[in-house]
């Protein structure tokens, strides 16, 4: 009977393509710290730089903090981070020397293992990274495969890009990724094995979203075709467009004959804490996904289309949703087919927003589109469309960004910051508004302690104080009794 590790991915990518990464704060996270370190999860997918930034953003939680106290909380299973190339939060690229400070410092908080992603699959940039994370640190290197679909991206590039990465001790293991549901149960049965024969007896995970439906069927393909281990969400936050949800995929991978280390009354109980924080905070749970096959064209990734969603109801456009999709392809097909992981879906859709809002293509182009279009994040796989490339070119804007360096440098910034002495401040600062981050700084550490049952009962409170004709209320919950009463108000 084979063993079969699972990877929770609750945390990072469930949160983010369910709730827009805003989901969850610090404290709600270490409430549950210690059933998740004992679960039997090879690891936990815990964190990225944006998620970083979301958390000095949202809830002006200290990354660093969080990564410290879980990592204290959670001794048994290593977290997870994801980065994509040599950037670190902000989009442009960083150089080496800045990088290494990043590093050292994730490793130094208690990040275990790196998913080492490049979105252009430069193998030369992949290795360089795994190079500075094993220099810094002890933390495992994982190299990323990530799934598209087109007549380049076929079963033998994806094993040669492996067999090449497959040849550096800094890489210790693999994982396709699919952020768009792409995979098919019936390519899983090729892939699998023709990357599996590419990287000898180097592990290989499985991280692939549910959101046209196709998630469950192809990781249970992928592991009979060889894979070790699936990525998966817990409860409310798997299925929909995060990853396939964790106990049907233990239930079905027993059925089929698997082994797993993972306990299922922890895994219950985990389940049943994210029912119950969903409720409190009204945060939508994950459901299973019907077939659509217009995720094949535009390929728009789970976390993504949710700040798409978000983004469209702020500006009352919520009815617009289709028209943005069908924009959306040709933005991708005008940039030469970028495949659709971070950061160059944040970049054609919010093109293709800003499009559809001003009704006039290309009008109003991003600083990171025009940093695309220029080449600062590499090749795409298809040259540019010629006049697309033209129009965004020829704008001041550009002829601005063309004068600065290409890479942000550690010399440039520690000019702009020769006071800070801690490394994390200072690479918080290099990257994001200042004033974000002294707001974190004066908001301290976060609490400790979070209920759900408790966060309920503030909301409802928070309503009834809108509703200034209620007059008696009494609320009752299990044990909890509380009587209010609107008596005269005194001076």
């Amino acid at each position: 009977m084979r063993e079969i590790d699972l990877i929770d991915v609750s945390v990072r990518d469930g949160n983010q393509s369910l709730w827009g990464a805003t989901g969850l704060s610090t404290r709600q996270m270490l409430e549950i710290a210690g059933d998740l370190d004992r679960a039997g999860f090879r690891a936990v997918d815990f964190t990225s730089s944006s998620h970083m930034a979301v958390a000095v953003r949202y809830f002006r939680d200290n990354p660093w903090e969080r990564i410290r106290r879980m990592r204290a909380a959670m001794p048994r299973t290593p977290l997870q981070f994801i980065t994509t190339g040599l950037r670190f939060i902000a989009w442009e690229q960083a150089d080496a020397d800045f990088m290494r400070i990043v590093y050292r410092g994730l490793q130094e908080n208690g990040i275990r293992r790196f998913v080492l992603l490049d979105p252009m699959h430069d193998a030369d940039a992949v290795l360089q990274a795994a190079r500075i994370v094993r220099e810094e640190g002890e933390a495992e290197n994982m190299a990323a495969l990530t799934y598209t679909l087109s007549d380049i991206h076929d079963d033998a590039f994806y094993a040669g890009y492996a067999a090449r990465l497959a040849a550096s001790d800094d890489i210790d293991l693999f994982y396709i990724k699919d952020p768009s549901g792409l995979l098919t149960p019936e390519r899983a049965r090729t892939l699998v094995p023709a990357v599996r024969a590419a990287i000898g007896d180097k592990r290989l995970e499985l991280h692939l979203h549910c959101t046209i439906g196709l998630g469950q069927r192809a990781s249970i393909e992928g592991v009979a075709a060889g894979a070790d281990a699936v990525h998966v969400g817990i409860g409310p936050l798997g299925n929909g467009s995060s990853l396939p949800e964790a106990g049907r995929t233990l239930a079905n991978l027993r059925e089929l004959g698997f082994a797993t280390r993972i306990d299922e009354v922890r895994l219950a109980r985990i389940s049943a804490y994210w029912g119950k924080l969903a409720a409190a905070e009204g945060l939508p749970p994950g459901t299973p996904q019907d077939f659509d096959a217009s995720f094949l064209r535009h390929q728009i990734a789970g976390g993504v289309m949710t700040t798409i969603r978000r983004q469209l109801a702020e500006v009352g456009l919520s009815d617009r949703f289709d028209e943005l999709a069908r924009e959306t392809i040709s933005v991708r097909a005008d940039l030469g087919y970028p495949i659709m992981v971070t950061p160059f879906p944040q970049m054609v859709c919010s093109q293709a927003l800003f499009n559809v809002v001003s009704g006039k293509r290309y009008a109003q182009v991003s600083d990171q589109v025009i940093r695309y279009v220029m080449g600062r994040f590499g090749r795409p796989t298809r040259p540019v469309n010629p006049d697309v490339e033209a129009a965004i070119l020829d704008r001041p804007r550009a002829r601005e960004i063309e004068a600065e360096p290409p890479v942000l440098t550690l010399e440039a910034v520690r000019s702009r910051f020769p006071h800070i002495r801690s490394d994390e401040e200072f690479l918080l600062r290099a990257v994001m508004p200042g004033e974000q981050v002294d707001a974190m700084l004066a908001a301290g550490p976060a609490k400790a302690r979070y209920s759900p049952e408790s966060s309920q009962v503030l909301a409802l409170l928070r309503k009834l104080v809108e509703r200034p004709g209620a007059k008696d209320i009494r609320i009752e919950r299990g044990e909890l009794s509380l009587a209010l009463h609107a008596g005269p108000s005194v001076p």
